[in-house]
């Protein structure tokens, strides 16, 4: 550093007549000597970078690999650019970043080594680069014929990858081609004739329609725009060439759009009228619904004041079950509308954890008990108790809440419902097999539908949902549900869990 000291007022005189930015650094990377130019491409003040490390002009995502690059460097000297096939960035004082080009330049003065850095800020450069990578990508990208050929010889000069796949021919045979050579309703000097008007100035721009022909000798109609301009310091022309064979077919796709947009309109009306009749039976549902169990309460709450007395404490029960029976049914209804509300938005988030399938078995059918019909009883799975899986708890308790309270529902007195599950391979299977009214065979095809409700079953409470609900979870989560049915004779729902079975 005393050597630059020394000769500093040299070092200014020369390098300040340089535009580039010159950073001088000794062989442990401590910069020696800077110009006027590199102190502002850096935004320091005159003499502020002396002494200070290199690594204070480079962003630090770069500081890991710098030292080796410069200590390379040094050991095989030789002017060169650095960096070459990377892209460099400087840093400024105030942390932001910059793109350079740089030459080094090495040399020793009193056996001491040094290396010259020659800066130049290519952010305009850069810029430029990446409009011209921007228009280049454009230009081969477009779906569109692009060609620009020689204004003179007419031979092709350049033409972009979808006048490559269109026509079937490699760069270097249409290279060899002009214009003529793929416009078979065209000769030379009609061409020539076409085109003169660009090249005496008299138009910027013409359109018109022709047909190309491909290297397999197929034709298709194209509408032609070609344009003036200057490509490799020559008169060329630029042709963008649109395939406009759905448009020649137009009437026939029209007539075809015509006739489908009409089809598509009578089934639009056909599910707006569905909709519409759907909406009415879901409010005649919703309100018929609500409105039996609200009237079940109000009636058990103005009689339970009526029993006052010790020996009437039976009767005064019977209509506080009642209150606590419809209003967990009311709550149910609530919660399958809030279920279809996340179905629908996609905001079920499925919560896996490991139980015991017994535990959660126990606990629907323990509830379902509160709901049995005179004589109906629940037929518990055998040999459950020792099967472990990884499932959502809540849904698989949501689905079997369903089917089973499905089955007390649509089952008569002294009747029997079976629940059965096991394992097969890598999935769980439960069955709920009931002898109730069963599902008409020409209605079965509905039965997941939402809000379906069987003919032989809308006197019965029910809002048509918990089924499709059912099937929108399993459908999430992998697994199938399927049913047999007989009228009068019985229902066999089965559902197909894929799970993981703990040992």
């Amino acid at each position: 550093m005393d050597i630059f000291k020394k000769t500093s007022n040299v070092f200014k005189i020369l390098s300040e007549a340089i535009s580039e930015g010159i950073v001088v650094v000794n062989s442990k990377q401590v910069i020696v000597a800077t110009n006027r130019f590199s102190d502002g491409l850096f935004d320091y003040e005159e003499d502020e970078l002396i002494g200070q490390p290199l690594e204070v002009l480079i962003p630090k995502k770069y500081h890991h690999n710098h030292p080796k690059y410069v200590d390379s460097f040094m050991e095989n000297s030789g002017k060169r650019k650095m960096g070459h096939g990377r892209d460099l960035y400087g840093l400024r004082k105030d942390g932001s970043t910059f793109p350079v080009e740089v030459g080094l330049n090495p040399f020793s003065i009193y056996d001491n080594d040094y290396v010259m850095a020659l800066v130049i800020d290519i952010t305009v450069r850069k810029k430029a680069e990446e409009e011209l990578k921007h228009w280049a990508n454009i230009f081969n990208e477009s779906l569109n014929e692009i060609f620009i050929f020689d204004a003179v010889t007419l031979k092709f000069l350049n033409v972009n990858a979808g006048a490559l796949s269109n026509l079937g021919y490699s760069l270097e045979e249409l290279r060899e081609m002009t214009p003529i050579d793929i416009k078979p309703n065209y000769n030379k000097e009609q061409f020539v004739s076409a085109i003169k008007p660009l090249l005496q100035g008299y138009k910027k721009k013409i359109k018109f329609n022709t047909v190309h022909q491909r290297k397999d000798g197929s034709e298709y109609p194209v509408e032609v725009h070609l344009q003036y301009s200057r490509y490799g310091g020559g008169d060329t022309l630029v042709a963008i060439i649109i395939d406009i064979t759905e448009r020649a077919n137009y009437t026939e796709k029209l007539e075809k759009t015509v006739e489908l947009r009409t089809l598509q309109l009578k089934e639009a009306l056909h599910k707006e009228k569905e909709l519409n009749e759907l909406k009415t039976k879901f409010l005649s549902l919703v309100s018929h619904e609500f409105k039996t169990p609200l009237s079940a309460i109000m009636t058990s709450s103005a009689l339970i004041g009526k029993y006052a007395k010790d020996e009437q404490q039976d009767k005064r029960q019977r209509h506080v079950n009642t209150i606590q029976n419809k209003v967990k049914y009311l709550n149910n209804i609530i919660n399958d509308f809030l279920s279809i509300e996340r179905l629908e938005s996609g905001k079920i988030n499925y919560k896996y954890s490991q139980f015991s399938l017994s535990k959660v078995v126990n606990e629907v059918i323990y509830d379902a008990n509160m709901l049995l019909k005179e004589g109906q009883i629940i037929v518990y799975p055998e040999d459950i108790d020792d099967i472990v899986i990884d499932f959502d708890e809540k849904i698989l308790e949501l689905m079997l809440n369903n089917l089973i309270n499905n089955a007390i529902k649509y089952s008569p007195e002294h009747s029997k419902i079976e629940v059965k599950a096991w394992v097969d391979k890598e999935v769980i299977k439960i069955k709920i097999i009931d002898s109730g009214i069963g599902v008409p065979e020409k209605e079965q095809k509905y039965l997941f539908n939402r809000y379906f409700r069987a003919e032989n079953a809308v006197l019965l409470q029910g809002t048509g949902i918990g089924l499709n609900i059912v099937k929108s979870h399993l459908e999430n989560l992998g697994g199938t549900i399927t049913f047999t049915s007989k009228e009068n004779i019985g229902s066999t729902f089965t559902v197909t869990i894929p799970v993981k079975i703990i040992k």
